[in-house]
């Protein structure tokens, strides 16, 4: 199968002010990655904070410039593309962001708000355009009447079903979620995720799902990518990360998985981190990479 997004030794680097005005070396948030995402996936890029995570979905997108790398989507170089072609393309890929609180302006209606995109893009007239938000919402779970209400008039998980739809004005293809329910109640969670589940098979939408929530991660990802310290480490699907993890970083990441068995200890497996090294990704079992 054709990958829908591929990404090629992508790299970030951030400038660090050395004291004095000493020149010191930029720091790497985003260390040659590579990896594909097939059509209709969702592939779960799974680490801990700081880990680079973030960084590379908005390096994907160009809400970040990259330093180096290629990103691949479709038959366009997203990397490659003017400020005018981006624009245009940007059609085709969205974002879904952490936080639901900060992400919506609260000086505009939320029906504003999903609107925009439309209005940037010059897609269909004022009518057809409010018919779509409307819609929109429906397709998210909301009220189509509450479009003229302000952002702080909703909970958390209704603003970012908002966010989400937001995002799908557009019909995208590809949809970046940013740990999308990590800021929400763990009683609305369950909500979001299985709406985006439910739009993935309605609309053929593929995910890239950034998450620290390894049990959610296993849930709802096909395959999975683990990274520390701006690399990946190990690339699986879901299943065989979970039940065979080959990197030493993998393995101490899932051994902090809280047990749902009571009065099950909990064994973490240590990791040094002062003994990583870079290695490159080989293959150590059919689709399964692991830096060794």
């Amino acid at each position: 199968m054709t990958p829908l997004v591929q990404v090629r030794e992508l790299v970030k680097e951030f400038p660090i002010r050395g004291q004095w005005f000493r020149k010191t070396a930029p720091m790497r948030a985003v260390d040659d990655v590579s990896f594909d995402v097939l059509p209709g996936e969702t592939l779960g890029l799974v680490g801990e904070s700081g880990s680079g995570k973030t960084t590379t979905g908005r390096c994907l997108l160009r809400l970040i410039e990259p330093t180096s790398g290629s990103v691949q989507f479709q038959d366009m170089d997203v990397l490659a593309l003017s400020s005018r072609d981006l624009r245009r393309a940007r059609r085709h890929f969205q974002i879904v962001f952490q936080d639901p609180y900060s992400s919506l302006n609260p000086r505009m209606r939320v029906g504003a708000i999903v609107r925009e995109p439309l209005i940037i893009h010059k897609v269909g007239t004022a009518d057809t355009q409010r018919a779509r938000v409307r819609d929109l919402f429906e397709l998210v779970g909301l009220d189509p009447n509450a479009v003229e209400k302000y952002p702080h008039e909703f909970s958390g998980g209704q603003r970012q079903r908002i966010g989400l739809a937001r995002a799908l004005a557009l019909e995208p293809s590809f949809v970046v979620c940013d740990e999308p329910v990590s800021a929400l109640d763990v009683s609305v969670q369950a909500q979001v995720v299985n709406l985006l589940m439910d739009l993935q098979k309605r609309l053929g939408l593929t995910y890239l799902f950034i998450a620290h929530d390894l049990r959610l991660v296993r849930q709802i990802c096909d395959r999975v990518a683990v990274m520390f310290r701006g690399r990946i480490v190990e690339l699986a699907p879901a299943e065989r990360l979970f039940n065979s993890p080959a990197h030493p970083y993998t393995k101490a990441l899932l051994s902090a998985i809280p047990r749902l068995e009571p009065g099950q200890k909990l064994e973490r497996i240590p990791f040094d981190a002062t003994r990583f090294e870079r290695a490159a990704l080989r293959q150590v079992a059919d689709g399964h990479f692991a830096a060794l």
